[in-house]
């Protein structure tokens, strides 16, 4: 059963990969990096923060500092765990996917899915009476994700397990989030 889900993974990985070419390798290396969405986030958090004001605000981005962390670390403990090589570093797979980047760290599970996710689900359960397309935040995740398979930096499986820890933890911290602001910010 593992044996046809790894090989399930790998066609899977192979087909979306495959989709790439060249003309496109530029666009997918900077929706990858974290750093380009500065923009995006900044924006975000300006809606936000003109919605529910600067308190709430920066109690919402500590409660996120505190969940990127913890899922983070969490896979990285996974990584570690599991020591699946990235496409990019395995040797069955080079002549027969794209390698636009490479990456020395584990695969399993993705930090990208599962950080991006987690934020999502976490923001999109706080905020989702504040504002009524709130469902589209998920598309983040999604292309964020689909970058890494372009890439051979992670296989399919790789990424829905990023994405089932990240609605998990983001879901959880919004239960604690949820507790702590009735007992201290009621109202």
């Amino acid at each position: 059963m593992l044996e046809k889900i790894q090989e399930l993974d790998i066609n899977l990985l192979v087909y979306l990969n495959g989709l790439g070419s060249e003309t496109y390798d530029t666009f997918w290396l900077i929706i990858t990096n974290q750093l380009y969405w500065t923009p995006f986030f900044l924006l975000v958090f300006y809606f936000i923060y003109k919605k529910i004001g600067g308190k709430q605000t920066l109690y919402l981005l500590l409660f996120i500092a505190i969940l990127i962390a913890f899922t983070d670390q969490t896979c990285n403990l996974f990584k570690h765990t599991f020591q699946r090589l990235r496409p990019c570093n395995n040797p069955d797979l080079a002549s027969v996917i794209r390698i636009v980047q490479v990456r020395k760290s584990y695969s399993f599970f993705s930090g990208h899915a599962a950080n991006t996710m987690a934020v999502a689900t976490f923001l999109y359960l706080v905020l989702r009476r504040h504002f009524k397309y709130l469902g589209f935040l998920f598309l983040w995740p999604l292309i964020f994700a689909y970058s890494r398979i372009y890439l051979g930096l992670h296989y399919p499986g790789d990424i829905l397990a990023g994405y089932f820890f990240g609605a998990v933890f983001g879901s959880l911290l919004y239960l604690v989030y949820r507790k702590l602001k009735q007992q201290y910010f009621p109202g």
